[in-house]
This record gives C-alpha cells, structure tokens and sequence, in this order.
C-alpha cells in the first residue's frame, strides 16, 4: 500500500543550516611545496630519476629512492610531512660526478637535474614560510649528451648516433632474417646516420643501407642510439640486432618541428653550412641530423650549444672494416676479455695529449683511400722519425697543451671557468710557439749547403699556414693580462678547505648513523661559526681573481675600496684608543652584520666613552657590540665590494665572449696540434721498434718483406723471444694464399698480421716490416675465432656461416679477405666442402687477395688446377731424441700433419688420454690407406668433379 502525504504536511518557509562539513573547515592537506615540485618534475620526466638540490644536497624522494638508492649504495631515510613520511636519499653537490657515473655509465639511467632557482622578488609571496626557489629541470643527462663530466673517458669520443631508415622496419617476429627477401630488403633500405660529441663539438652525417649499418655503428662506437619514436613499435630487440648486437643503449625520440633542411640547423651551430655544400646532404641524412639535433635540445634544455658545421662522410673516402674484423683483429680491444692493452691501438699509440689519442683512435678504424691524404700524413711522421730534436721540441711543447676541443666546448655552451680560461691562454701561447718552431726548422733545412740534402717540406708550410692565430692571440694576451692567478690559487685554496669540512661532517653523520647514535647538530654548529664573525678584511669571498688593472672600472673600484679600508683601520684604531683594548676588531657576520669585538681582559672595558655603542652580548671573556659608524662605513665597504664583484662577472663574461668569436680557429688550431701529436706518436712507435715507411699505390696486391705482428711482435720482444718475420705477396700472380700447418705454429698470426699492415698503412702510419708496397684496400674482412650465440639462437657454426656469408656477398676485388679455418664446426666432409666453395668464390667471383688458413688438408689437392692460387705452409721440427720447436716461418708447400697431439701434451693432458688419442689416429691412417692428413682425401678427390659442378 503506497504511503501519500498532502503538502500541508511538508515543513514550510526556510529550511534550517545543513551541519557543517568538516572537510570545509581544514585545509587540505599537501605535501611541502619542495617536494610538490620535486612529484611534479617525477611525473614529467617519466623515465629519468630526478635528483633535485636542496641547498647544500642532490636530493631523491618517493618510489625512487626504494628503486635506486641501493643500487648507488646511498643510505636511505624518512621525511616528516603531514601526509605521512616521505623516501628520502641524497649526497652532498660535490659528489654529483660521482653518482651521475653510477647512474648514467653503469646504470644505463638518464638522470634529471633539478636546480633550485631563487625566485625574483615580484614573484615570491609575501606570506610567512612561502617558497623561496622554485626546483626546475635545467638538464637532461644521458650517456651520449655528457660535455665536460669527470668521468667521461678522455682516450674516445663520447657520440650520440641517431640512425633514420627510410620506409617501414620489419615486424618484430615472424620475419625469417635468413632468407633472400630479407638480404633484398636490408640492401635497398636507406638508413641516415649523423652522429655528435658534445664535448669537442664533432658534427658528422652518413647515408648507408641497413647491411652495412652494424659495421658503421660499430665504427662509430657510440655511447648512445636514438631513434625516431615512431620506430618504438619494432621492439627493442629488433633495433638491437639491426644494430648489430652490440648491447647499445636506446632510446626514443619525437621532434616537436620536423626540419626539412640543413638551414634549420644553423641555430646550434658555429657557423651555418655553406650554401654549395647544403645540396650534398641526402634525405635521410637531414633525417637523421634533425632527430640528433632535436634530442640534444630537449635533454640541454635553456643551454644553448654550439656545434661544427656538419661534415659529410663517404663511403668511398675510407677503408671499410666490418664490425667482425674490427672484434677478430682486435684493433680497439682484445678478443678474449675486450681489454685495452693488448690491443692494435695499444701498441701503436704513444700520444701526449688525450685529444691525439682520440684522433688515432679514430683513424685506426676509418683508414683513409686517399692517396694524397695518406702520403702527406707519411710525410709529416717521415720528417718527425728523421729529425729527433723537431719531434722532442714538438713533443715537449704538445704536453704543455690543455685537451683545446673540449675546453672550448664548455665556453661554446655557456660554461668554462677562469682556469679554463688560463689552460686556453697557455695552449694558444703554445701554438703561437709551435709555429716558430716548425718556421725555425724549415729555414734550417732550407739553409744547407748541399742542395741535394734539401728536403720538400711543403706539408711543414701547410701546418703553418693552417695554424691561425691572429685572434687566438689576442685572445690570450687580454687572458693572461687580466686573471690573477694567485688570486684564483687563493680560491681554490678556501673551497678545498670548504668541501673537506662538509665531508667530515658527512662523515660524521654516516658514523653516528652506522652506530646507531643521534646525528650531531650540524645545523647549530654552522649558525654559531657564522655568528660568531670574520674579520671584516679577511673574508673568504673578498678574494679577488682578476686583477686590479683589468679594467679601468676595475681599477677604480679597487682604489675606492682601497680608501674604504683605511677608513676602517682608521677608525679600528680610534676605537682601541678610546677603549684602551688592543684585541678590538671590526668584524662581519651573516647573522649580526657590521659589529665591533673585544675579548680577554679587554672585554671589561665600559662602552661609555665610545659614543653612539650599544652592546649585543657581555661574557667574562668577550664583548660584543654595534657601533654606526662601523655600520655605515661597513656598508659602503660591502657596495664597494659588490661594484668589485660585478666588474669582475663583467670582464670574465667579455672574456669568454672573446673565446666564442673565435671559436672556429681554436678548434681548427686544436686539431692541427692533433696531426702533430699522431705524427709524433707514429715516428716515436716507429723508432722504437724499426718501423718502415709503407707505399701506397693503385694497385690489387700486397708485397710485404719481413712482416711481423704490431702486438705480438711487442709482447714477445719484452719476453726476450725473437719475432719470426714473414713476407706476402698475395695479388698480381697468386689472388689466394692457401696456407696449412700445425697447430700453433702461426698460421693466425700470419693472416692478422697482413691486414693490421694493410690497416696502419692506409692509417698514415709506419708498419712494421723491412720493406711494403700496398695496393688499396677498400675493405677488409676478417673470419677468425668463434664464439656462439645462443641467446639468437645461433650456434658456434651458424656464427661462422653468417660472417663468411657476408664477406662472399660484400667483397670486391680491391677488398682484403683473411678466412681461418671455414668449416671447422662441423663434419670433416661437410667443413671441406663449405671451405672449398668459399674458396672457389673468393677466387673466380670476388677476385679479391686472400689469406685461406685450414686444417683440411684435402683442399690443397682439390685446388689444384686453381690459377692463381699458391699453397703455404708452417712446419715442426723433430729432433732425433723426440724434442721439437714450432718452424713459423712461411713456406711453399703443404703440410698434412696438424701435431695436435703435440699441443694437447703442452696443455697438461693425461698422458694416458695423448697414449689413447695416438693410438686412434694411428688405426685412422691405416684405415685411409694413407699418411697423415689423408683420412677423408680418397673420398674428397673421388667428389672434386661434383663439388666444382656445384660451385660453377
């Protein structure tokens, strides 16, 4: 039954107040506006962890510090708020190199800066405790946008690579990577490449396809690969195998405004590019350069960059060494632990600056094909290796030099120090040096009696003439004329005494922390030592870093300050009269300000024959009190003070303002200084170890007397073992060496030694041989060593099949090929087999020079009729009572007795296991019906007609 109600029953007229809500009544709650800001910054940069500065401190807070703390061993800790206690670790400011190499380098983390930045007057709010600084992301750090962090290696360049590919990326599963369609499309697919360092200001770009990507990102070695984020949806592990497997870091990226010309470059650039050069770039290079450009901007931020013109890399310009020689020959690293020593850049590199080290590094793994270019690099060590007292002059001064391409980065983004200021005058000096030197030497050859001992030293007059310092020079004069270095001795002086209190103090707190005791009052022990004053001549900030004749402002205000501070003692001593207390001094604090300070027996004195004083506090041992015409005086001291600081900000700003405008010629000048250093290094490498002078010349073949191993020839001379020299000359009458032997008697050796010649030759650097006239090679490839892949799902053999696949598809007949035991990872028949078909390739198809070592012996037999293909072999030599040494020395011939047996004996094998293995291998011969080495060569020569009807 429905209830009804008429409406007379409704209560009328106004309805009485609803209760109140007691959500109305409180505010609501929030976190502290600093950690607000610090929430906020989290949210925005999503993948980074955001280190915010508070005060003294880089701070973390929230799930982050759960997250990362421990990884960088930082002690964790709460923070009261009214929403409950917050995650909180943080290290001091000085140390933030230190934790930035942790999360950056060993993390693969990008790290967000978040300074605080004092708010201007008109925006702070007058309310009591309202924030004073606003905590603001200045800078993005990732591993390929460091500029001038610490921990930066300074022996290699620090690139960014972004890589473009024109069109579609292949799904991330379901593409067969094997099969032809695959090898059609990454031939015809067009990738961009344009790689910087931030450091040095090094601006490069290059078109490509995507087969020859890995080994040009392996080249390049960069410490970071961006990519447009549209590419995101390939997956990480597609990117990383079209890259080559190399465990790069990656990230993505989404330019705001895409650019459609290098014009839209000229911004970040020193110089903008030259309009008959802008037409070269390609699409995809334009492409590529944008994202790179795009990315640097939105991880600097406000910092403003400036950046070489960009300069276009060609093909054809340089050696090509794939990403497998590059590991096989271990030109940067060692095969075996990826060490540095041991290594082709270790042996041969003896530079004196680090940005020379950078240049021979890059040289190694991008040799020239320019004949030109690699003769005048010859020429320059040739004249450095002939002429001792140049190259130790040339030496000496180089060591005085500060890394200039670097050093000037940190000015072209608005950084740089006066230090940095001082090592730039001192280098510029040092070319201005240079150049008298190299001018000196010159018209000392020039003035020789006998015409024919006169030397071409035209490369000499090229180095001068591309020393420019008619700015520079200016530059450093007004530097050196301007800083004061024992001003600036003094500063480095108090901060060192600064940063060491802070550290103990740290350390205190971490040991009260560790035992479990209430931290010291660190908060209260500093307000005393700022209460308690300074003298008001000896305060740390009064140190001055430019001297007083800098400038004419300068040297006024030095002279008003200078009358100031005479008033002062004046009246210090006024006061001591008056008073009858010696120990008075005029004294400044942060808290008090301008106070007068008497202490011991002094401090009795009564203050009523000092007019106008007014005690602040009265001990038995001190007395404190303000005086106005301290006061008065005191402050036109710190005006005076302030008008000194703020000429010196000025004249330190013209300054850099100088090195900017002449930034072109000082990285042009720095990287002359590079050449030398590279020269130097080669004619001193060349010295020690009777280094020969390569030819280099248009032709396909090598004829190299003498060769030795640049690595191992080093390591067994400080062994005191001798090196067994060995001669090549693969190419005009024999295109392919095959070569057989034992184990371990140097076969290896052998074919690496010829390529890393080949390389150091076409580098510009001497070789070690007695005598080598090469033919250019346009690349080298290298099959050495094995290793499998198991996470590809790639087996030891299926490794060795894909590099010799890549080397039958890509050499030519001016490429250098060095092939070690094809076939080995699998049956004896099948391994003879592919190694004969590579074989045969190599020799009717690429038609290139090559270096073929093999334990199947049979391919010798089946070669036969090959034109143009020589046999080579090492040997062992037996003594009647059983001993025996290793022959390494090449000869023509076959050797079909590998002495395995021999080398598992030198292993430390049982010998009842060598006692076994003899007696197989012996029951294998007989079974052959032959000798050594003969086991399957029946059966091979009985399928040589099917095999050569198969390969042709």
């Amino acid at each position: 039954m429905r209830c009804q109600r008429s409406a007379s029953t409704l209560p009328q007229g106004v309805l009485p107040p609803l209760p109140p809500d007691e959500s109305d009544k409180a505010p609501a709650k929030a976190y502290p506006t600093m950690l607000q800001q610090h929430l906020n910054n989290v949210r925005k940069f999503k993948d980074c962890v955001v280190l915010t500065r508070v005060g003294d401190f880089y701070e973390m807070y929230f799930d982050q510090v759960e997250q990362y703390a421990p990884l960088v061993n930082l002690k964790k800790a709460k923070k009261a708020t009214v929403l409950g206690d917050v995650a909180m670790a943080g290290f001091q400011y000085t140390q933030l190199d230190r934790y930035l190499k942790m999360f950056v380098q060993d993390l693969a983390k990008q790290v967000a800066i978040s300074e605080q930045i004092r708010l201007p007057d008109s925006e702070r709010s007058t309310k009591a405790g309202a924030p004073m600084y606003e905590r603001k992301v200045t800078r993005v750090i990732t591993a390929g946008t460091l500029i001038d962090e610490s921990f930066m290696d300074p022996y290699e360049n620090n690139y960014l690579l972004a890589v473009h590919v024109e069109g579609a990326l292949p799904a991330a599963s379901g593409t067969d990577v094997r099969s032809e369609a695959y090898e059609r499309y990454k031939r015809t697919t067009k990738v961009g490449l344009s790689w910087v360092d931030l450091s040095s200001g090094n601006f490069f770009t290059q078109s490509s396809d995507l087969a020859t990507l890995p080994s040009l990102v392996a080249r390049i070695s960069p410490r970071e690969v961006i990519f447009a984020a549209t590419t995101e949806s390939a997956g990480h592990t597609q990117l990383q195998k079209m890259l080559g497997d190399g465990g790069y870091s990656i990230h993505f990226h989404s330019p705001a405004l895409p650019a459609d010309s290098v014009r839209d470059w000229t911004p970040m650039l020193e110089q903008a590019v030259k309009e008959k050069d802008i037409e070269a770039f390609m699409t995809m290079e334009i492409a590529a350069g944008s994202l790179v450009l795009a990315y640097i901007k939105d991880k600097l931020r406000d910092t403003m960059i400036r950046l070489q013109p960009p300069v276009r890399k060609l093909d054809e310009e340089y050696m090509s060494i794939d990403k497998q020689s590059l590991r096989g020959l271990e030109i940067r690293s060692t095969l075996r632990d990826g060490a540095f020593q041991g290594s082709l850049l270790h042996a041969v590199r003896y530079t004196v600056t680090k940005s020379g080290a950078r240049l021979l590094s890059q040289r190694l793994v991008s040799p020239s094909m320019s004949l030109s270019v690699i003769n005048n690099r010859l020429d320059l060590v040739q004249e450095m290796l002939g002429q001792d007292a140049l190259r130790e002059d040339v030496m000496a001064l180089l060591r005085r030099t500060a890394d200039t391409l670097r050093l000037v980065q940190r000015f072209a983004i608005g950084k740089g120090s006066p230090d940095d200021l001082l090592d730039l005058a001192r280098t510029i000096n040092v070319m201005g040096r240079m150049t008298e030197v190299l001018h000196e030497h010159i018209i000392a050859n020039q003035d020789r009696q006998m015409v024919s001992q006169r030397m071409e030293l035209g490369f000499l007059w090229d180095i001068i003439g591309r020393l420019d310092l008619q700015g520079p020079a200016k530059v450093a004069k007004d530097i050196q004329e301007a800083i004061d270095e024992e001003g600036l001795d003094r500063q480095h002086v108090a901060e060192a005494e600064g940063q060491e209190e802070a550290e103990e103090m740290a350390d205190e707190v971490e040991s009260a922390d560790a035992a479990g005791e209430v931290g010291p009052k660190l908060a209260r022990r500093a307000s005393r030592a700022k209460s308690a004053g300074v003298s008001a001549d000896s305060r740390a900030d009064d140190i001055w870093i430019m001297r007083k004749s800098a400038s004419t402002t300068l040297e006024r205000a030095h002279g008003d300050l200078s009358k100031l501070m005479q008033l002062k003692s004046g009246l210090e001593l006024d006061l001591r009269r008056q008073l009858e207390a010696q120990s008075l001094t005029l004294k400044w604090s942060a808290q008090l300000g301008h106070f007068c300070h008497v202490k011991s027996r002094d401090a009795q004195r009564t203050l009523a024959k000092v007019e106008g004083a007014r005690s602040i506090a009265t001990s038995k041992s001190t007395q404190t009190f303000y005086l106005s015409d301290w006061t008065h005086l005191g402050v036109r001291v710190d005006d005076s003070k302030l008008r000194i600081r703020t000429e010196e900000e000025r004249v330190f700003s013209k300054l850099r303002a100088q090195v900017i405008e002449n930034l072109m010629k000082l990285r042009r000048n720095a990287a002359v200084l590079d050449e030398l250093d590279v020269a130097c290094s080669s004619a001193t490498v060349s010295k020690e170890r009777n280094l020969v002078r390569p030819i280099l010349n248009e032709s396909t073949s090598h004829n190299i007397v003498g060769g030795r191993h640049p690595t191992v020839d080093v390591g067994l001379k400080e062994q005191g073992r001798p090196f067994t020299a060995n001669d090549c000359a693969v190419g005009d009458h024999e295109k392919t060496y095959l070569i057989t032997g034992p184990n371990m008697a140097g076969k290896s050796t052998y074919l690496r030694q010829n390529a890393l010649i080949t390389i150091l030759a076409q580098t510009g650097c001497f070789v070690p041989a007695d005598y080598a006239a090469i033919g250019l090679v346009d690349k080298i490839f290298s099959r050495v060593g094995s290793a499998d892949n198991l996470y590809q799902d790639q087996s030891t053999f299926m490794v060795e099949m894909l590099e010799t696949a890549e080397i039958l598809k890509q050499a030519t007949p001016r490429s250098f090929v060095i092939m070690d035991e094809v076939g080995r990872g699998t049956t004896p028949e099948d391994g003879i087999a592919v190694g004969y078909a590579a074989l045969h390739h190599l020799q009717y198809v690429n038609q290139c020079r090559t270096l073929f070592a093999t334990h199947f012996h049979a391919l010798a037999d089946m070669t036969r009729d090959f034109e143009g293909l020589g046999c080579f072999c090492t040997d062992v030599a037996e003594e009647a009572d059983g001993t025996w040494a290793y022959v390494h020395r090449l000869r023509r011939g076959v050797n079909r007795e590998s002495h395995a047996l021999k080398v598992a004996r030198l292993a430390g094998m049982p010998e009842s296991a060598i006692a076994v293995a003899g007696e197989v291998l012996a029951d294998l011969h007989r079974a052959s019906g032959g000798g050594p080495g003969r086991t399957s060569a029946r059966a091979d020569i009985e399928n040589l007609g099917r095999l050569r009807a198969a390969a042709g």
